[in-house]
């Protein structure tokens, strides 16, 4: 069985608002990165709809693109909070105020 395809757009919102919150809300950088996570999985959430409603494999394709760019944020995102928590000692993103000057 197949969802509506107005459920799907709505989970795919509900998703991308819970992701925009943490991301938002949230100081530690870690929770800041798996906020944006959380939103290309909306995104990807959305494509695979579209992509059952009108029946191409568009959507899909791209959400496999999707996975493999949110692989490579992670990877990069990741060491550079290990770089970062190197140099300050925290991972609180207020502790980063070097790159002012």
């Amino acid at each position: 069985m197949i969802a509506p395809y107005n459920e799907v757009i709505m989970l795919s919102i509900f998703v991308f608002f819970l992701g925009a919150v943490c991301s938002v809300s949230r100081r530690n950088l870690i929770m800041i990165l798996v906020g944006v996570e959380i939103m290309l999985n909306a995104a990807g959430i959305a494509l695979i709809g579209g992509s059952l409603r009108w029946g191409v494999l568009d959507g899909q394709v791209f959400v496999i693109f999707i996975m493999a760019l949110a692989a490579a944020e992670v990877s990069v995102g990741l060491a550079l909070i290990i770089y970062s928590h190197k140099r300050t000692g925290s991972v609180n993103s207020d502790a980063y105020s070097q790159l002012r000057g």
